[in-house]
Order: C-alpha cells, then sequence, then structure tokens
C-alpha cells in the first residue's frame, strides 16, 4: 500500500449559531491514496462538504471553528498553514470543483481571463501568450467545443454543462496532485451529468490526481469511484471497497440509502424512504446518533446509550460505526445485482 496523498487525522468542525453549537463534524479520519477516487456520501447536512472545506480553510471563521485535528498532505498539516501558505496550495496541488459554477465564476469577466488568472496566480512569470494556449488546450482537454472561440465569451454566453467544464478546466490548470469535487453534477440534468462524469474520468486519467468525490448520488459512486465513506450526523459510519459497500454493506443507513432509491429491474410502485429526519447536529441523539430512525436498533440500550466506534467488520478496510454489524452479515443490498461501475 503507498503512503497516503492526505491523511485527515481526528478533524472536529464546529459553529456557533444564535440556537446553539452545531457540530458539523465530529472526529472524523480517512485517507486519500495517489490516484484513486474516494466518494464521500451522506444526505444533506452530513459534513461531507464541510470536512472539506475546513481543510483548505474555506469556511467562515467565524462563526466556523476547527477544534482540533490533522491534515496531513505532502507531509505538511495543511490546518497549521498561515493564509498566504494556504493560498499556494489551493489552485495548484489541491483544487476544487464547486457545486454551482454560475456562482464560482465572475459574470462580469471573461471565462479564458478567468481560466488563465489561475494559471497566472501561482506561476505569475509565465507569458501571457503561453498562458492563453493553455487554456485554450485546457477547454479543448474538458470537451468544450470551439475552445478558441470559448475563450472570449462570458460564463452566461455558456450552458450549464460548458460551464462546469470551465469549472473543472480551471481546477486541473496547475496539474493538482488532489482534485476536490464536491456535488459536480447536481444542478446538471441526466445527459449533461454524464458528459461531466466522463470528463473528469478523462481528466484524472491524463493527470493522475486523485480525488474527493463528494456526493448524495450513489449511482455515481458505483461508477466513479474505488472506495466509499458513509457519513451521518458530521460521523463517519461505514468506509470501504465501492464493491464491499455496494454488495455487503453493514450499516443500516448504508441499507437505507441504497433501499431508497428507484431500480430500473424493479417494478415498485412506491419507493422505500429512509423513516424520520436528520437529527439535529446542535443536539444529537445519545448513543447512536441513527438509532431514532434504524431498523436494527429495536429500542436496544447499546444503540441508545453508547456512541458506536468505527471498527473493522469483514474484510480488511470495511469498517462500520454499528454495535450490531455483525448482524447484518446475511444481508444483501439491491444493490449485489451489477448497477453503474459495480459488477
Amino acid at each position: 500500500m503507498p503512503e497516503p496523498l492526505l491523511s485527515i487525522r481526528n478533524l472536529v468542525v464546529e459553529f456557533k449559531t444564535d440556537d446553539g453549537v452545531v457540530h458539523a463534524v465530529d472526529d472524523i479520519s480517512y485517507e486519500v491514496y495517489p490516484g484513486e477516487t474516494l466518494g464521500i456520501v451522506g444526505e444533506s447536512g452530513s459534513g461531507k462538504s464541510v470536512s472539506t472545506l475546513s481543510i483548505l480553510g474555506l469556511i467562515p471563521q467565524p462563526p466556523g471553528r476547527i477544534v482540533r485535528g490533522e491534515a496531513i498532505f505532502k507531509g505538511q498539516d495543511l490546518l497549521k498553514l498561515s493564509r498566504r501558505q494556504l493560498r499556494r496550495v489551493r489552485g495548484d496541488e489541491v483544487a476544487m470543483v464547486f457545486q454551482d459554477p454560475m456562482t464560482s465564476l465572475n459574470p462580469v469577466l471573461k471565462v479564458g481571463f478567468q481560466l488563465g488568472e489561475a494559471i497566472k496566480t501561482h506561476y505569475p512569470k509565465e507569458p501571457d501568450e503561453a498562458i492563453k494556449e493553455r487554456v485554450i488546450e485546457l477547454l479543448r482537454l474538458v470537451g468544450v467545443p470551439n475552445p478558441e472561440t470559448r475563450y472570449d465569451q462570458y460564463p452566461h454566453e455558456f450552458s450549464g454543462g460548458m460551464r462546469q467544464r470551465a469549472m473543472i478546466a480551471m481546477a486541473i490548470a496547475n496539474s493538482p496532485s488532489l482534485l476536490i469535487a464536491d456535488e459536480p453534477t447536481t444542478a446538471l440534468d441526466v445527459t449533461i451529468q454524464a458528459q461531466v462524469l466522463e470528463v473528469l474520468k478523462r481528466v484524472q486519467a491524463e493527470t493522475r490526481a486523485a480525488t474527493i468525490l463528494i456526493t448524495h448520488d450513489l449511482g455515481i459512486v458505483a461508477e466513479m469511484c474505488n472506495r466509499v465513506i458513509v457519513m451521518y450526523a458530521g460521523r463517519i459510519v461505514e468506509t470501504g471497497d465501492v464493491h464491499t459497500i455496494f454488495h455487503s454493506p453493514r450499516h443500516p443507513y448504508t441499507i437505507g440509502l441504497m433501499d431508497s432509491l428507484p431500480r430500473l429491474t424493479e417494478d415498485e410502485e412506491w419507493l422505500r424512504p429512509i423513516p424520520g429526519q436528520p437529527p439535529s447536529l446542535i443536539n444529537r441523539p445519545s448513543g447512536c446518533a441513527f438509532h431514532p430512525r434504524c431498523f436494527l436498533s429495536q429500542g436496544r440500550a447499546a444503540c441508545r446509550e453508547e456512541v458506536p466506534q468505527l471498527r473493522r467488520v469483514d474484510g480488511e478496510g470495511h469498517a462500520a460505526a454499528c454495535h450490531f454489524a455483525e448482524e447484518l452479515r446475511e444481508h444483501r443490498s439491491r444493490f449485489t445485482e451489477p448497477v453503474g461501475g459495480v459488477a
């Protein structure tokens, strides 16, 4: 096993609000290895985005606060870097593709200028002509048609899919070692989603960058990822390689996520949602945060009173935070048959 490119260790992130302290990320640890795609999934508010935004210094402080933790990237702790030092890393060694490209691109500046600025910021001595050639090459790489013409257009002249392609081009402009894609296809229709995902695949093959893919779409995870982290209420509840997670899930929440999805191979009149609502991150339930919604809990005292620790289940690399994970050993998810990239 190679050395991890990024190691998150015991990260805790909170937000102070008028109603109380929001425990957005609660003591999570994980690694990202060179060249792999790691998927982070969970409902809205589970801490997926905050965990990555915080290590890049992109959460507002205050009200946000990194209580403790480490983010070791290439031997240095990103959480201990000054703003100036972190700015050198962001957009160069580590880059991010955000959810909504329309709010990420400046509407009054041409797309080509904005992409070139991402290069110029880190390489100020690079000649303007060379930067322009690089930007046109990047637009061509991500599949933007007529890149020479598009270079001089404004964001509103791009379709939603092309704007997202432009954001991917900006992210890879300086050949980062780590690419973070935060819900990169959420605002796009299904056809454009598929095209953008294909662009991400091609870009990763070209740059060999490790990728963190944050999403709530398990179909995308099945298609794109090598390993998966499932988050709930700010904590990691299950982690493992994509085949293991989809075929032999060992946490009731993971099973609930999978069972709530429609299947083209099944004739069902109703979907099967997870009962109840996600918990308040200000006042989390005692014990396992998922126990009020869990089909496995059945009122057992351990679920109500003891916080389950992430522990190894089944094979190496597969871990779940459930007191009774072994009771799910015979469970087979509805994804046992091939779906997306899982066979």
